[in-house]
């Protein structure tokens, strides 16, 4: 990179001290597409290389300092220029000189506190990287390497199972339950609803994963609603006493563990809509919030901050107010 064909260059790359025997996971880039980059979680040590090449080995490099950082940052979409960091650490690696040759030089961030997911979404992505910076008069050369971060959780103490009566007076009256109100992303939810009551002709049934991502405070919010899985629970009319089963496998679906209010800038909530639809094709829904929350398979010793930290996020875990239109079924002690 040099400035206007001018002057000596150098290319640079950044090397992890685990490259081989770190895990890697897939996540969504900003285009949609999923890629694979190296796995970390919250406490874990950043390590490796940085490895400077010069393009032309007959001449020397001016520089004004070499440094490495370690970054997380939420960038909200409607406002890109503002990058919000989290996480901003620095180690220098060169003072203010020059180089015949090609160098390596080692870094490493020691216990790192990475306290939020990676995230991708539809208004707002929170991304960890490392950034390699040569700095010049004229144009720095700059090199980036993003890294993912998986928040694990414990399992939480309280773990109620969700029991609602919801219907419309004089015409519909059903008892739904699931049998736990948080889930790990590879869980079954399971449960039942049970028909109380039923004057209108129902003819389909399912239940919709809705993920509600949230951004932005106050007159600016921004809600984004993503239907990630229908699932067909019935198909004909139901009679009354009859009941219908749920098994709702998760794993099969792009889940991530629910995220409130992160850093004060957004929040992704998962809710179970519960869809009926009538033979004159209106639809009747109840939603439930759930939460849920990524189960390691490892347990590691350096987990234990993280661990008490996801354990706080369980608290407070009541269902999210919605108000109701015409075709939302309201709670059997409230009138329609």
């Amino acid at each position: 990179m040099s400035f206007f064909g001018f002057g000596q260059s150098a290319e640079v790359e950044i090397l992890l001290s685990d490259a081989e025997s770190r895990k890697r996971a897939e996540h969504k880039t900003e285009d949609g597409k999923k890629e694979k980059y190296f796995l970390f979680y919250d406490g874990e040590t950043v390590s490796g290389k940085v490895s400077l090449a010069l393009k032309n080995p007959n001449k020397r490099l001016e520089h004004q300092g070499i440094k490495i950082e370690f970054i997380g940052q939420i960038e909200l979409y409607y406002d890109r220029g503002n990058h919000h960091e989290f996480v901003s650490l620095v180690k220098d690696l060169a003072r203010p000189g020059e180089f015949t040759q090609s160098q390596t030089f080692d870094f490493e961030f020691t216990h790192v506190e990475k306290p939020y997911e990676s995230y991708t979404g539809q208004n707002v992505k929170l991304r960890y990287f490392l950034r390699a910076t040569i700095s010049r008069r004229l144009n720095d050369v700059v090199k980036e390497m993003d890294i993912v971060v998986h928040t694990l959780s414990t399992y939480p103490e309280l773990n109620s199972s969700i029991k609602m009566e919801v219907g419309i007076e004089d015409c519909l009256h059903i008892e739904f339950e699931y049998n736990k109100s948080k889930y790990h992303l590879k869980d079954v939810i399971v449960g039942k609803i049970y028909f109380l009551l039923v004057r209108i002709k129902i003819k389909h049934m399912e239940i919709d994963i809705i993920k509600r991502e949230t951004t932005g405070t106050g007159p600016n919010v921004y809600h984004e609603n993503d239907t990630i899985a229908k699932y067909e629970i019935m198909d004909g009319a139901p009679v009354r006493g009859e009941s219908i089963p749920i098994r709702l496998f998760l794993a099969g679906y792009e889940l991530t563990p629910t995220m409130r209010d992160i850093n004060k800038k957004f929040s992704v909530r998962y809710y179970l809509n519960l869809v009926l639809i009538d033979e004159e094709e209106r639809r009747y829904f109840k939603q439930q919030e759930v939460v849920l929350w990524r189960k390691g398979d490892i347990v590691r010793k350096s987990m234990s901050h993280q661990a008490a930290i996801a354990s706080q996020r369980f608290e407070g875990t009541s269902s999210h107010p919605e108000a109701r239109t015409p075709g939302q079924l309201s709670d059997n002690n409230s009138r329609q």
